[in-house]
């Protein structure tokens, strides 16, 4: 059976045969191990050396040119003390990009003056991506390190940058002069750093393996980092997990801050065990865990209310030598008051003291607020004191827990006389403080003084929450008045308080989003007898609840009421009926509805239409179709993304390609974005017409854009360029469709 082979830039690879290939084509995840193989350097592959860097060879000057340049050379570095937009002046108009490198070239030993240089070539123009690269390097092999991350920075900092191209062109370009401008590869781990910095952490992740070819391993500070950056967000925590269970594979030795950065991800996703596991295996690898790790950990069962393991771990930590840090003791003082612990709380308190350790706002808030919640304002107030006479200032927190102590203990007084000493020491109020002062006036039965705190509320422009209109209900249903929050909107505006037609309308929204539509219903006729009439707004919320229901005989029933009310319908009441009698399949009916808008003078948008085109395109009614959009056209509304995407997929399924094809050229040049299923409609049409040429084009474009193709899309053309002997190419598109399709569908599927 014959063999092939395959070239890798410097390399060549034995595979195996062109039959065993030829099915890798059609399934992507053999592929993929394939490629980790290669990336890993699997003996049985490939060979174990290591790519070498590419010799730097740039344009040669031509005779005129060298004297050009060793003109500009000469007179820089002879007359270094001058300004150089004055030794330059008259070289300013025939300085070609080529010239601004041959320069560099003749100066490059001389730090300050690339720089200098560099600058005055950039306040001219825009410098290329290799003269950027070449100033990098020099910065770098200069020890010059912010001002590397600096250039770097502001290459990526520019608006309207295409991130793919852009990053092949610098990846490129960065190696293409590391061997001849600085060989330094702390180069490499600072555009590593860039890129995770702009949270561009699928280049970074790519740049990592690409680097591996060359023998070289980003360090671990910046891994560091990279984990850190993961880890801001749930969605990053497994991928920054994952990447920390990977990357020792290929050489990067984690540290005690990398152990650190996981086992504080893994107790965000509360996997204390898991944490707690890795905290043990730590040593095992050689890596002595720090106190960080331990209040980490600690924190992490604090928040479970695992007390008994947190005082266990805390033993542990004091046998290793390592002395609890002020966070270690926060957490452990918020659990023990959690769990109603207080005394207990208060030695772990004065234990920290005596270790001397300076407590601050936050622990002893947190004691304040724990001696409140059981009553024992003595105690809280006494801390409150001590925090003052140590210089510790309260803030609004500690305010609003004392002032909350004395409410529970029927003090209302003094928590008024706090509340005002909050307020002439400039701390401002917020809802919880309101909230906690207008519940002890309501329990203290002072209803008119909790009407006039809540209005007070209400014009500092704090929005009251639940809690504060519960806390109302309850002082009102005390005095018999009212029994359930419903009831509390009626009696409230019979008593003054200024509920708006808003805060009926958010209620009203909120119960037909969760499908109480007749507790809606209801409200809005509690709204009229509470002497708030329904408006616009109120009418389409309900009327969009009936459409998206299938009753559209109710919604028009509601829609007479409205007029009959004389209420005037906004074009998004009539888009909400124009949706309902679409998606009931009510086309006759809507496109009644658009013609009574017209003749009424109601202009009608464009989600009024494109809910018309998309139903008669499903119906692949092209025709009808058409007539709608040419109507759009000559009422003078502009189409949107959605029109030009609704059309181009109708035309497509009707095999209309030439129109479909002209649509996408008018969508691209007025500025819109193609949907990735209309690129895929696109391609899929042209293929089937063995229109390969403008298939590809699409296809490109797509990726550009950075859009996801379907796995069909993506096995046209890895059988394309296979067949073209495209081989690396191929390889390529195949782990897209790994990484983009199905990770992403595995992704789905767990989520």
């Amino acid at each position: 059976m014959s063999k092939c082979s395959i070239s890798f830039s410097d390399h060549r690879f034995r595979l195996v045969s062109y039959q065993s290939l030829l099915g890798i084509a059609s399934n992507y995840f053999p592929l993929l191990c394939f490629r980790r193989c290669l990336s890993q350097g699997c003996p049985t592959l490939c060979s174990t050396d290591n790519r070498p860097f590419p010799d730097y060879s740039p344009k040669k000057p031509t005779i005129r040119d060298s004297e050009f340049v060793h003109q500009i050379s000469t007179a820089i570095k002879l007359r270094r003390s001058e300004p150089l937009r004055h030794i330059l002046k008259p070289y300013e108009s025939k300085l070609r990009p080529d010239h601004l490198i041959w320069v560099l070239m003749n100066i490059k030993n001389d730090y300050k003056l690339v720089l200098d240089f560099f600058d005055w070539a950039c306040l001219r123009r825009d410098p290329t991506l290799e003269a950027l690269c070449i100033v990098v390097q020099i910065a770098v092999a200069s020890k010059d390190l912010k001002k590397a991350h600096a250039l770097i920075c502001d290459f990526w900092a520019k608006p309207n940058r295409d991130i793919s191209s852009s990053y092949s062109q610098f990846v490129e370009r960065l190696i293409y002069t590391y061997k001849d401008w600085g060989s330094d590869p702390y180069i490499f781990d600072i555009f590593f750093q860039v890129l995770v910095e702009a949270g561009m952490f699928n280049e970074a992740g790519k740049f990592f393996e690409k680097l591996l070819n060359f023998g070289l391993v980003v360090s671990t500070d910046s891994c560091n980092l990279f984990l850190t950056r993961l880890s801001i967000n749930s969605d990053g925590i497994e991928m920054a997990i994952k990447v920390f269970n990977e990357y020792p594979e290929v050489g990067v030795c984690w540290n005690a801050a990398s152990y650190n950065i996981i086992i504080h991800s893994l107790c965000q996703l509360e996997k204390i065990k898991e944490a707690h596991k890795l905290l043990l295996q730590m040593e095992l690898r050689g890596c002595m865990p720090d106190v960080v790790s331990y209040s980490t950990i600690i924190c992490g069962y604090c928040h479970v209310g695992e007390l008994q393991k947190v005082l266990k771990l805390i033993e542990e930590m004091k046998i290793k030598g390592l002395k609890p840090n002020p966070y270690t003791y926060n957490s452990l003082i918020l659990l023990l008051c959690k769990t109603g612990k207080l005394v207990e709380a208060e030695e772990v308190f004065r234990e920290m003291i005596k270790q001397g350790i300076v407590p601050d706002n936050v622990v002893y808030t947190t004691l304040v607020s724990g001696f409140c919640k059981l009553g024992n304002v003595r105690t809280a107030y006494r801390l409150f004191d001590e925090m003052r006479t140590r210089k510790i200032i309260p803030d609004s927190i500690t305010y609003t827990a004392i002032i909350h102590g004395f409410c529970l203990t029927g003090k209302i007084m003094e928590a008024v006389k706090l509340f005002r000493e909050m307020i002439s020491r400039g701390f401002e109020p917020d809802e919880v403080t309101y909230t906690t002062l207008i519940d002890g006036y309501c329990k203290a039965g002072e209803m008119k003084e909790a009407f006039d705190l809540h209005n007070q509320m209400v014009q500092r422009g704090l929005t009251p929450n639940i809690v504060t209109y519960t806390a109302l209900a309850d002082g009102l249903c005390k005095r018999g008045e009212l029994d359930t929050a419903n009831e509390l909107l009626h009696e409230m505006s019979g008593k003054g308080l200024q509920l708006n037609i808003y805060t009926y309308n958010s209620i009203i929204n909120g119960l037909c989003k969760a499908g109480n539509l007749a507790q809606a219903v209801n409200l809005m006729k509690e709204m009229e007898v509470a002497g708030f009439h329904p408006d616009t707004f109120t009418f389409t919320t309900l009327m969009d609840t009936y459409c998206k229901m299938g009753e559209m005989a109710k919604a028009h029933e509601l829609l007479r009421e409205m007029l009959d009310r004389g209420l005037q319908p906004t074009v998004v009441t009539f888009n909400v009926l124009m949706n309902g009698f679409c998606m009931s399949g009510m086309l006759e009916d809507g496109e009644r509805l658009l013609k009574w808008m017209l003749e009424k003078g109601i202009m009608p948008n464009a989600t009024t239409f494109n809910c018309l085109m998309k139903q008669y395109c499903i119906r692949n009614n092209m025709r009808a179709t058409t007539e709608i959009y040419k109507s759009m056209g000559a009422q003078r509304v502009m189409p949107d993304n959605n029109t030009y995407n609704i059309l181009i997929k109708g035309h497509c399924k009707a095999r209309n390609m030439k129109e479909a094809w002209f649509l996408h050229r008018e969508m691209v040049e007025k500025g819109f974005d193609v949907a990735a299923s209309s690129y895929n409609a696109l391609i899929r049409g042209f293929h089937k017409r063995k229109k390969f040429m403008e298939a590809r084009e699409l296809f490109e474009e797509m990726r550009k854009h950075g859009l996801t193709a379907e796995r069909e899309i993506y096995n046209i053309f890895v059988d394309m360029n296979f067949e073209e002997g495209n081989m690396e190419f191929t390889l390529e598109l195949c782990d897209e469709a790994i990484e983009k399709c199905l990770v992403g569908m595995a992704k789905n599927e767990t989520t």
